[in-house]
């Protein structure tokens, strides 16, 4: 920005305005003062490099109003955790599945964990039935975005809401 700028000509053009074409950095720069603006780089890289003569804080203001804008509009996930084990009776699973459904049902995201603990850890197949078990109950209203998976000491599932 102005006194940065260090290229003998520039194609430069004035913010809503006409182009003035290539021209030296001075008569850029005299032209940026004589309006009362800034002479800003566009692109550094060009054969001539492209200058602009614009108000460089309203520019910075809205570039950062628009990044404001794109945040808000972004749609943070909510993912839920149900925790499952090995040894898990029948009235439980339908319990947690239960609760499981009400989050699917409410747009989260649901992920099913069985944890391993001592020499459960030599059958892990034992925690991937207990998610196929649950996979049923809850298929007709979410997608199955990530199967089963061993992962350390966890057998995850991960569910999404259908759309």
């Amino acid at each position: 920005m102005n006194d940065d700028i260090r290229v003998p000509e520039v194609r430069c053009n004035v913010d809503g305005e006409e182009s003035l074409g290539v021209i030296s950095i001075d008569e850029a720069m005299e032209k940026a003062n004589e309006l009362n603006l800034d002479l800003v780089l566009i692109a550094p890289d060009a054969k001539p490099p492209v200058a602009k003569i614009m108000d460089y804080g309203k520019y910075k203001y809205q570039k950062e109003k628009q990044l404001k804008e794109q945040r808000k509009k972004q749609v943070k996930i909510d993912v839920k955790e149900i925790k499952l084990s090995v040894k898990i009776a029948e009235n439980d699973i339908a319990y947690k599945v239960k609760h499981a459904r009400e989050f699917l049902e409410k747009g989260k995201h649901v992920k099913f964990r069985v944890f391993l603990k001592g020499r459960e850890m030599a059958h892990p197949e034992a925690a991937k039935e207990v998610l196929l078990r649950v996979w049923p109950m809850v298929e007709d209203i979410a997608v199955m975005e990530k199967a089963p998976k061993f992962e350390g000491r966890y057998y995850n599932m991960y569910v999404v809401p259908q759309k």
